[in-house]
């Protein structure tokens, strides 16, 4: 999942920012073809076993697991959980968890990271990572790679802009929007491919007094993915990328059009979205209040039960001349925080995390994800997780969410309000974007 925190005081490279062709060719290569279906579980070697060597602390003592999807409760908390306890199993060592709200550790990362971390900490690949390793506040984790069954893509959206890896991938999910297959059926509702078709399937949606697409904002990050997939819809990936780069204004006409076009939408959406959380939209969606919702696949973490009964389709194209062949596809996984007390045992840890049993272990409940090490077992996969798979190996472009493409204090305190005051004023685009655009000029530089 995805949320935002502090910067760099440069800008990343492009290549680093969006890790576009490498994440295009992983997709194509492993994750979308022959370990998808049926395939027999092969468990990673986790690699040689010189990775503690020179390093602070020892290999054999408890390693302190910050988990940043924790708050005691629920499928993603399970997954971490299962994955500790297995590593206990496997080692010997002992894992002491630091279970943090997932929002909370977020909006506290720069502090966490400056005190006294944990050992490894969940986080995500891209400009995120890249932020801390440029600032000294991650670990180069080179010493570990290769991982087998972690491809080189992987490798490189695990790579900072020193050529170095600071971060070892868990799982990927893609954002699409989410709608329960019997409401469909029951209303004879069609997967719109156009805009002309969206509109038409939202108004039919309305006539059955039915909301057509839950919505929430109040955590600051889910209306990120609606910005993000309308500026690829409408602009096209590669200007998203620059957008994200700081290489582009934000009150241009290009943004403009991006939110002339989401007040357009906005009728068709839950009102009061400031006051709903991601959860309570997902209720929505289960209780047949909403018939569809833009989100991640973790959309299933809020209604387990309804897993069976959803699909999903790619948000439909809006301009013919650039298609609908992007999306959001964020990549998980861990770093070593630098001042944590037992490097050592952390590497070792990372090893293990990327490999297949350890993606094994996470899989063992309820999860939406799919597995980055490319050994692991996929014969209990769901048919959202298959089809996850198969929708971004054939995406042409991937991005990593707003909030992991740009920098992340300009996420946190640019964007997230910015979006927030548009939701709460969509008459007012011409100020929302000068007021961007100052600001991130501010930050940017430039």
């Amino acid at each position: 999942m995805s949320r935002p925190t502090s910067s760099p005081g440069t800008s990343i490279p492009r290549s680093v920012a969006g890790m576009a062709s490498s994440r295009r060719t992983f997709l194509r290569g492993s994750l979308a073809g022959a370990a998808l279906v049926g395939s027999s579980t092969v468990l990673a070697a986790c690699g040689d076993d010189t990775s503690g060597e020179g390093a602070s602390g020892d290999a054999t003592q408890p390693v302190k697991f910050g988990m940043n999807e924790a708050s005691g409760a629920g499928p993603a908390y399970e997954r971490l959980v299962n994955m500790a306890t297995a590593y206990e199993a496997e080692t010997g060592v002992e894992v002491d968890r630091n279970e943090v709200d997932h929002n909370t550790f977020q909006q506290n990362i720069n502090t966490y990271l400056q005190g006294n971390p944990d050992d490894v900490f969940t986080w995500f690949a891209g400009f995120r990572m890249n932020q801390f390793a440029e600032q000294g506040l991650i670990t180069d984790v080179s010493d570990i790679w290769p991982i087998d069954g972690l491809n080189d893509s992987f490798k490189a959206a695990s790579t900072a802009a020193d050529g170095k890896q600071y971060f070892v991938p868990k799982d990927y999910y893609p954002w699409a929007v989410f709608y329960k297959k019997s409401v469909f059926e029951q209303n004879g509702y069609e997967v719109p491919g156009t805009l002309e078709e969206l509109t038409t399937l939202m108004t039919k949606m309305q006539g059955n007094d039915m909301i057509p697409f839950a919505f929430a904002d109040k955590d600051g990050w889910p209306a990120m993915g609606t910005f993000d997939i309308l500026n690829m819809r409408i602009n096209g990936f590669d200007y998203h990328m620059s957008l994200m780069a700081g290489e582009e204004a934000w009150d241009s006409a290009e943004v403009k059009q991006v939110f002339d076009t989401w007040k357009g939408l906005l009728p068709f959406h839950q009102p009061d979205a400031l006051g709903r959380t991601w959860q309570e939209a997902a209720t929505s969606l289960s209780q047949g209040e909403a018939g569809m919702y833009l989100l991640g696949t973790f959309v299933v973490d809020a209604i387990p039960d309804d897993e069976e009964d959803l699909d999903f389709f790619t948000f439909p194209e809006l301009d013919s001349s650039i298609g609908a062949d992007a999306l959001d596809a964020p990549i998980d996984g861990f770093c070593v925080a630098a001042a944590g007390s037992n490097e050592a045992g952390a590497k070792e840890m990372m090893k293990w995390l990327g490999s297949a049993e350890a993606a094994n272990a996470a899989n063992e409940g309820t999860t939406p994800m799919i597995a980055a090490n490319e050994n692991a077992d996929t014969s209990g996969y769901s048919d959202l997780q298959k089809k996850s798979a198969e929708v971004v190996g054939a995406a042409a472009n991937i991005a990593q969410f707003l909030d992991r493409d740009t920098r992340s204090d300009f996420a946190s305190t640019v964007i997230i309000p910015s979006l927030q005051a548009f939701l709460s004023n969509p008459d007012d685009i011409d100020g929302v974007t000068k007021s961007i655009q100052e600001q991130k000029v501010s930050i940017f530089g430039s």
